[in-house]
C-alpha cells in the first residue's frame, strides 16, 4: 500500500508559529477546503500548546505558597487584540480564584501581568472545561494516557473544547483519539460530540529520525488530531504519513527549507 501512491499536488504551505501561510488550491477527490479548515484549526492549536508550555515553566518557578492555592484548572485565550493569555487557578463550581496570569507580547515573551480578568470569562471557562473533561473522565480512569486540553470561545458564544494525547513522559508521540466537544455558552451543557477514538491509542518512540506511518485507513480523510500530530512532531520524525482509505498525506520540506503539505492517492491496483 505505501509503495502504491500516486502523487498528484501539494495543496498548502505550511509555516511555524508566527507566520503565516498561503493556500493553493487544487481541484481532485481531496477534499482541500476541508482540509485547509482542519489545518488553521491546528495551527492555532499549536499555538495554544506554545503559550501554555511557555506559561506552565514560569508558573513552576514560582513560590511554594502561590502554588499551594492552584487547582487544576487553567486555559489560554485569546483578547480582542488578538493577545495570548494563559490564566491559573482554582475553579469551585461557582468562583475562579485568579493565581498566576500571563501573556504572550508580539516577540513572543511570556509576561507575567497582575490585570484583572472578567470573572464571566474565567467561570465560563473552567466551567467549559469542567464538563468536558467530565465526559472523558471514564476512559481517562481506564486507559491512563496523558492528555492536553484546548479551548476557544466560538463566536455564537459556545466554547469549542479540544482534548488529545500530549508528549508522554516516556518520549512517546500517541494517536488514536482526539475528543472534540461543542459546550454551550454557560460552559455547563454538550451540544456536540465530534470526537473520534480507535478504541485503543498508539504511539511512536522519538529518538531515532525515521518515516512513520499512522494508520487512520477507517477514516476518508485526515483527522484534526492526525493533522496536529503531524505539525507538532515532524521535527522529531524525517517524515509522517497520514494514512487514511485512499490519500496519504505529509509534510514535505524544499530546498529552502519550506514545508508544505503533500497529498497522495493510493493506487487501488497495489493496495
Amino acid at each position: 500500500m505505501k509503495n502504491g501512491l500516486l502523487f498528484l499536488f501539494i495543496s498548502l504551505a505550511f509555516t511555524t508559529f508566527g507566520q503565516k501561510h498561503k493556500s493553493k488550491i487544487s481541484t481532485s477527490d481531496f477534499d482541500i477546503q476541508a482540509f485547509n479548515s482542519k489545518v488553521e484549526v491546528a495551527e492555532w492549536l499549536e499555538k495554544y500548546d506554545y503559550v501554555a508550555w511557555h506559561t506552565s515553566d514560569s508558573v513552576s518557578a514560582s513560590t511554594e505558597e502561590e502554588k499551594a492555592r492552584l487547582g487544576r484548572e487553567w486555559f489560554c485565550y485569546q483578547d480582542d487584540q488578538n493577545t495570548w493569555h494563559a490564566v491559573y487557578g482554582k475553579f469551585d463550581g461557582t468562583d475562579f480564584d485568579l493565581v498566576f496570569h500571563y501573556h504572550l507580547d508580539d516577540k513572543y515573551h511570556i509576561h507575567r501581568v497582575y490585570d484583572k480578568v472578567d470573572t464571566s470569562l474565567l467561570n465560563g471557562y473552567s466551567r467549559a472545561l469542567n464538563t468536558a473533561n467530565n465526559i472523558l473522565k471514564p476512559l481517562r480512569d481506564t486507559v491512563k494516557v496523558h492528555m492536553n486540553q484546548f479551548i476557544r470561545k466560538n463566536s455564537d458564544n459556545t466554547f469549542a473544547v479540544w482534548i488529545f494525547p500530549s508528549f508522554q513522559p516516556n518520549s512517546t508521540a500517541v494517536y488514536g483519539g482526539e475528543f472534540i466537544y461543542t459546550i454551550d455558552g454557560s460552559g455547563s451543557k454538550l451540544l456536540k460530540d465530534d470526537s473520534y477514538f480507535q478504541g485503543n491509542f498508539r504511539g511512536f518512540k522519538v529518538g531515532e529520525p525515521r518515516d512513520i506511518w499512522l494508520n487512520y485507513r477507517e477514516l476518508d480523510k485526515p483527522s484534526l488530531g492526525g493533522i496536529f500530530f503531524v505539525i507538532y512532531y515532524q521535527k522529531y520524525f524525517t517524515k509522517i504519513y497520514l494514512d487514511n482509505k485512499d490519500f496519504a498525506t505529509t509534510l514535505i520540506k524544499d530546498d529552502n527549507g519550506k514545508f508544505s503539505w503533500m497529498h497522495a492517492q493510493k493506487d487501488i491496483k497495489k493496495k
